[in-house]
């Protein structure tokens, strides 16, 4: 009965929180059924997922501030859902859609790195940040859900068949797969602060 005592200390907000955890992992399996197949359904629903994992990480983050049942736990599941919902899943899916050279997945690793990097800090230095009724006020950086903007881009791209790759002293890459390297650099920026909703 000892492997089922971490699963009595999961609170109603870890359930949002691991929804989003599935969303990003059921995309990753998606983007790998249209590589296998060409099914653009599998693609698009894959992308689909990735905002729908940020209705379940808003989701998570309120309830636990309505219920005052925040965890350490909690948000350790949040940032390893959000890793794989909003790096790990976007990268999969731009890789999977054509961002594929070696400068593009250079790229991308850059991108879920960043995001990595981005996360670690926030649960590091989220209590320093707090101010005097305990709430973190702004993020250091773009926070990680923001990397549906170049996958949207990216898709958009995708759809219309624009996805256009170029080549530079022999070296071949996707344009759009500079938005992967602006969202990741923006994350890591110390520089940056993004007032906390």
């Amino acid at each position: 009965m000892k492997h089922f005592s971490m699963l009595r200390s999961f609170h109603t907000a870890d359930l949002f929180t691991i929804a989003n955890g599935c969303c990003g992992i059921v995309a990753v399996f998606r983007a790998m059924h249209f590589l296998a197949t060409g099914d653009a359904t599998s693609i698009y629903l894959a992308a689909g997922l990735v905002p729908l994992a940020i209705v379940f990480d808003v989701l998570d983050g309120r309830i636990a501030r309505w219920r005052h049942r925040a965890s350490p736990l909690g948000r350790e599941l949040d940032s390893l859902a959000d890793l794989i919902s909003f790096g790990v899943a976007p990268a999969a899916i731009a890789y999977a859609i054509g961002l594929s050279t070696r400068l593009d997945q250079l790229v991308l690793v850059y991108f879920v790195l960043c995001g990595l990097s981005r996360l670690a800090r926030y649960n590091i230095t989220a209590d320093a940040l707090a101010g005097a009724e305990g709430k973190v006020r702004y993020f250091e950086g773009t926070p990680i859900p923001t990397s549906v903007i170049p996958l949207a881009l990216t898709l958009l791209a995708f759809h219309r068949e624009q996805l256009l790759a170029v080549v530079v002293r022999g070296v071949s890459f996707h344009l759009t797969v500079a938005l992967f390297a602006i969202s990741g650099s923006l994350m890591i920026s110390k520089t940056l602060h993004v007032a906390k909703p």
